[in-house]
């Protein structure tokens, strides 16, 4: 599958599914509580934003941050009231897929490129499931299983580059100085990066899933290369024109 197109949601062929299904709560990233399964006050009768081009500066900067991997306009294609439920699966099925076709993108991962496959093509068959049956899948178990995966890519990856640095797996790095740090390598997975000033930081053939980059200084950092990197990190995170970003992901427009 096309990691460029297929695994990246398009809002004009959903239902407004991630407008729907979600809940939030009021806060910086929210105007206003929501529950789940209560259509947001901004949805229109034809499933668009009526404040899309404005969402940042409108109290709704969480929504510029998310992203369903596609699982939207997946689910959109089917009928019912189990839509609405089967979407936060199949959008987790989806993020599975994502890091999957990351992982292929990657030479040194040459050697499990046909476990990848084989367990792209798996979890794939699932999310292409009827909603009802969508309901019954047991995403916490694939989930073990592809990261079991994803953790040999990321060491046979970072293995040339990363030398004696220190693992940083789930790091409380919350506002640290890394300015201009050689990253390279280093394994970042789930560390809490909220505001960290990572301003020309070398990040190539850094892990990243799950890493918090909310507010993050990413200006003129590089992060090509990067494991498992998702545009809602990147769109969480703060960067420029300098930014290296990997070729699958945009630039945010609210980045200056």
């Amino acid at each position: 599958m096309d990691q460029d197109t297929a695994l990246r949601g398009d809002c004009a062929a959903c239902l407004g599914l991630c407008c729907t299904a979600l809940p939030f709560r009021a806060s910086a990233d929210f105007a206003v509580d929501k529950s789940a399964g209560t259509p947001c006050h901004n949805l229109t009768a034809d499933f668009r934003c009526s404040i899309h081009a404005r969402l940042r500066t409108s109290g709704y900067r969480g929504c510029t941050t998310y992203d369903c991997f596609g699982a939207g306009q997946r689910v959109s294609q089917h009928t019912g009231v189990a839509v609405v439920e089967a979407f936060p699966v199949a959008r987790n099925l989806h993020e599975l897929l994502w890091y999957l076709a990351d992982a292929l993108t990657h030479h040194a991962a040459r050697p499990l490129r046909s476990r990848l496959r084989e367990l792209y093509a798996e979890t794939d068959e699932l999310a292409r499931r009827e909603p009802g049956a969508l309901l019954a899948v047991d995403v916490d178990a694939q989930r073990q299983k592809v990261n079991a995966l994803l953790v040999r890519v990321s060491e046979l990856v970072r293995a040339p580059v990363r030398g004696r640095k220190k693992d940083r797996r789930g790091a409380d790095l919350m506002g640290a100085r890394l300015r201009g740090a050689d990253l390279r390598g280093v394994s970042l997975r789930g560390a809490y990066l909220i505001g960290a000033d990572l301003a020309g930081a070398d990040l190539r053939q850094c892990d990243l899933i799950g890493a918090d980059l909310r507010d993050a200084d990413l200006t003129g950092a590089d992060l090509r290369g990067s494991l498992f990197l998702t545009q809602m990190q990147v769109n969480a995170a703060r960067g420029d024109a300098a930014t290296g970003l990997p070729a699958a992901l945009d630039r945010p427009t609210h980045w200056s």
